[in-house]
């Protein structure tokens, strides 16, 4: 994990010199607080600020002040309500602020969550680090043969060693030449002009490291890891998403519990998908062509219900 410096020394700094506030603080968030999470070979997570937790939740579904005389269990049943009903406005009311170092192609498929407020590092006025991800040996897979978006049997032996060698070697060229077109000083000390920076980083491949500082409502965030932490999200993704959720599930435990059973847990059924059941439940046999369902559908619902 490729903290600078400048940021472990801020990092410290803030922990340093705790503040007295009024609002609303999670003592499970105040632990992650500023911390870097690792991911993949040199990215990370790191909470800078939050506002909100679970009894932000309760108050905005009730519009009280404070907890009055209401009791946890009381709490919870209302926050498991609320996510069994799909009732979205008070999970809204909290918020987290992410500062994420993550691969380029990782990125591209992250900002398809347009819910969020994003600030990224810029090529444009800054060069970008000489850090690249490189899948560890049994993340190299062949392509799927019944997923066209998904991973098949992994890569072995010298076939691995293959794409392994390839990835490194392109991407090191691949930054030799951005340094290259940047321009720097010719043996002899006379000055080069060099390529504009904004221009340069184009020639940088998918896998370069980038940084951006990500701010989600507690709503759209439990969406994003729906998707994004589900066991067939891309694997790059999901560790980030995982990292994600162990943060806030110590940051707002009552809800993130109620996401894990309705959600992460639970099944949504087509109209279809309850029609069959209620006559495998009454006693009928009902097989794909019976089953009035598309052949990937019921791919998916045999994968659940058998």
């Amino acid at each position: 994990m490729a903290l600078t410096p400048e940021q472990e020394a801020e990092i410290e700094s803030a922990r340093a010199h705790p503040r007295p506030t009024l609002r609303a603080v999670s003592e499970g968030m105040e632990a992650h607080l500023y911390r870097a999470h690792p991911v993949l070979d040199h990215g990370f997570i790191r909470v800078v600020d939050y506002m909100g937790d679970d009894s932000a939740i309760v108050q905005a579904a009730r519009v009280s002040y404070g907890a009055g005389t209401k009791h946890v269990s009381n709490d919870e049943g209302l926050i498991r309500y609320l996510m069994r009903h799909w009732h979205s406005s008070p999970f809204e009311m909290c918020e987290v602020k992410l500062h994420v170092k993550l691969p380029v192609f990782v990125a591209r498929q992250w900002i398809r969550h347009r819910t969020a407020n994003v600030n990224e590092y810029s090529a444009r006025y800054s060069v970008l680090d000489r850090e690249f991800y490189i899948p560890a040996p049994e993340n190299l897979a062949a392509q799927s043969k019944v997923n066209n978006q998904g991973r098949g049997e992994t890569l072995a032996g010298e076939e691995a060693a293959r794409v392994l060698e390839i990835l490194k070697s392109d991407a090191n060229r691949a930054y030799d030449n951005y340094e290259g077109m940047l321009g720097q000083a010719q043996p002899d000390g006379s000055p080069q002009q060099g390529l504009a920076r904004e221009l340069a980083r184009m020639n940088l491949p998918a896998n370069v490291y980038t940084q951006w500082y990500w701010k989600v409502d507690l709503h759209n965030l439990f969406h994003f890891l729906r998707l994004r932490a589900d066991p067939h999200a891309q694997y790059e993704i999901r560790v980030y998403a995982e990292a994600i959720a162990a943060c806030v599930k110590d940051w707002v435990p009552l809800a993130y519990a109620a996401f894990e059973d309705y959600r992460l847990g639970g099944a949504t059924l087509s109209a279809k998908a309850v029609a069959v059941l209620k006559r495998r439940l009454a006693g009928e046999t009902v097989d794909e062509a019976a089953s009035g369902m598309s052949k990937g559908e019921w791919r998916e619902f045999t994968a659940l219900w058998g």
